[in-house]
């Protein structure tokens, strides 16, 4: 014998068996997610408003495609029982949504929930979205902003027995590309992940430290200023951690979605072309403006790079950080390329460590991400002296060659005018690169024919001019583009104004069809800091 109920009796079985109706669980959900969305409260997010920043969510509406948010892990909350109630997501926001149509995953700390401090919850939260974005190919956006490890959840040894539970948290394999934000105090995994990451905005005011200044302060004894320990001008200019500074929340968005859009969603994709048709050539007679024919003087670099890319598309990276060099992202004929130079407007375009661990760094990740390398070379060798050998010149210019050797996408070079030495075979000299074109103007040799006199022949232009003057005509005799040239160095000598045409073309003839343009990514488990 069966029992049955008629319609009008549901509800009054569902109380009798403590169950709840459909429309009573909806509810439920309805008010959990109410709670999530509501954050730290009211009171914090108009504090947050009164301070010109935004907070958790509106900095995920404004990076993606509108609508395209699909969060994840929205109702998790803090595992000890008296914080459940005032831990809204566990201070994490964590999903996955589009940026110009292509599926990203995005972490996004809320500083208005327990300061966005780490918990074993929230770890977890982001591992399965790393998990998630490596099996699926998408980049992911750590928006960083955190006070650290939670206090009191981490201490003891129970909490450090709980830790250190994923061996591979903070391995690097470069599957996707990772970006960061240090959008306000970033310490604990914010500072970690924005270390590991490819490519890292800092807003101008925010923070990226082991510790805070206050914590900082009491373990040395003395005070400490939050800039001078973490600010943007130390990680802009001395550390190299940060590749762009702004001045602005929205700011930094905006250069996270420009940065991507010169990469693949993964390492087993091409990046993405715009269509050629989309591609504005600079005006080519501009190029021998910028560089003056005198090899004594100065010029800008970034101007030449702007007069042969595509128009508007350079994207300098670290431009505050060894400045001798320029690393950027720019397009020619609508397709991605790295843009590697020297820079004679800083130290004569001589290299030096600062320099060499920019460019290994920036090789590092357009190799593991299939992006062309373009090398334009205007430089007197590597700066020598104490201070360089103080910071392990030597040990620098070889890791840069290694990864100049180790790199498998298409590399082409130009020697604009003066390549010397070890840093000839640096900048891609020789069979470094696919294909090498000197412009008229080059001049290549093991060094500067003036510093060549007084090496063999002891003398200064001061003690002789007229046979100094004689002998430095003499050693330059051997080193022009035609000489190069001659000797097959170089496969193509050109005027400046072809030089567009000859990189389009080259890059054209190096695509790697065979292996759809995707490299062996040799150097894909590289420290992220050298």
């Amino acid at each position: 014998m069966s029992l049955t109920f008629a319609p009008a009796d549901a509800a009054v079985n569902a109380a009798a068996f403590g169950v709840s109706s459909h429309e009573e669980q909806r509810a439920e959900l309805d008010s959990r997610i109410r709670t999530a969305l509501a954050m730290g409260g009211a009171d914090k997010l108009a504090q947050r408003r009164a301070s010109g920043h935004l907070n958790a969510r509106e900095r995920i509406d404004q990076l993606l495609d509108a609508g395209s948010f699909s969060e994840t892990g929205m109702l998790a909350v803090s595992v000890l029982p008296a914080d459940r109630e005032s831990s809204p997501a566990d201070a994490k926001v964590t999903g996955t949504g589009r940026i110009e149509g292509r599926r990203v995953a995005v972490v996004s700390n809320d500083m208005t929930v327990k300061g966005a401090s780490s918990s074993a919850v929230n770890m977890r939260k982001i591992s399965r979205l790393k998990d998630t974005a490596n099996r699926s190919g998408m980049p992911l956006i750590f928006l960083g902003e955190s006070s650290g490890s939670r206090v009191p959840d981490s201490l003891g040894a129970e909490a450090m027995a709980a830790a250190g539970q994923d061996p591979q948290q903070y391995c690097r394999r470069r599957e996707t590309p990772w970006v960061s934000a240090v959008l306000g105090p970033c310490l604990g995994s914010s500072t970690w992940y924005t270390c590991l990451s490819d490519f890292v905005v800092m807003r101008k005011g925010a923070f990226l430290a082991v510790s805070s200044a206050r914590v900082t302060s009491l373990a040395i004894g003395e005070t400490v200023d939050p800039e001078e320990l973490g600010g943007w001008k130390l990680h802009a200019e001395q550390t190299g951690l940060v590749d762009r500074v702004v001045g602005s929340d929205a700011e930094a968005l905006a250069e996270i979605r420009r940065f991507l859009g010169y990469l693949p969603s993964h390492a087993g994709a091409r990046p993405p072309r715009r269509p050629a048709a989309e591609a504005v050539a600079p005006d080519a007679d501009r190029l021998v403006e910028f560089v003056p024919s005198a090899r004594s003087k100065t010029y800008d670099m970034r101007k030449v790079i702007a007069g042969i890319v595509d128009e508007g598309s350079f994207f300098n990276l670290k431009d505050r950080f060894g400045r001798a060099a320029v690393t950027g992202l720019a397009r020619l004929d609508g397709e991605s390329v790295g843009i590697v130079a020297s820079n004679p407007m800083f130290k004569g375009g001589a290299m030096d460590p600062e320099a060499c661990r920019k460019v290994t760094a920036f090789l590092v990740m357009c190799d593991s991400f299939n992006i062309p390398i373009v090398f334009l070379v205007d430089t007197p060798g590597f700066l020598v002296g104490i201070e360089g050998e103080r910071k392990a010149a030597p040990a620098h210019i070889m890791n840069m060659i290694h990864a100049v050797q180790l790199c498998n996408v298409p590399k082409l070079s130009v020697i604009l005018r003066k390549s010397y030495g070890q840093a000839y075979i640096n900048m891609g000299g020789g069979r470094n690169s696919d294909a090498v074109a000197a412009w008229t103007s080059a001049d290549a040799s093991f060094m500067d024919p003036q510093i060549g006199v007084s090496v063999l022949y002891g003398i200064k232009r001061e003690d002789d001019p007229a046979r100094f003057d004689q002998l430095k005509a003499e050693l330059a005799r051997d080193t022009s583009a035609y000489a190069l040239a001659g000797a097959f160095g170089v496969q193509s000598v050109i005027a400046p104004q072809q030089t567009r045409a000859w990189l389009v073309d080259g890059l054209a003839t190096h695509r790697r069809d065979r292996n759809g343009g995707i490299g062996e990514h040799e150097m894909r488990s590289w420290p992220t800091y050298l």
